[in-house]
């Protein structure tokens, strides 16, 4: 005879499921980048995550222009601000 599944079934492995993706997230270049940048640097997160933000709104391009910046040094501050809001989301 077949089980019914309850509310409560249906949590628990959704909630372990959850857990294994989260889990998954970890293990990735863009995880490992944002937890080393914050724990090397913790009182520049703020400043590079805004400025990570404001290189996304202007463009890469226009934000090295406007800043006389390199466009790679932008794209790095780019690419780390993402990093950073990525382990951050993450590990919370």
């Amino acid at each position: 005879m077949a089980r019914s599944t309850t509310k409560a079934d249906s949590a628990t492995v959704a909630g372990s499921s959850g857990e294994s993706f989260l889990d998954a997230l970890t293990d990735t270049s863009l995880y490992s980048m944002g937890a080393f940048f914050t724990d090397e640097h913790p009182d520049l997160v703020d400043e590079v995550i805004d400025q990570s933000e404001a290189i996304e709104q202007a463009g890469i391009r226009a934000y090295a222009e406007q800043h006389g910046l390199s466009t790679e040094a932008c794209f790095e501050t780019l690419l780390t601000g993402l990093a950073v809001r990525y382990y951050k989301a993450v590990a919370a």
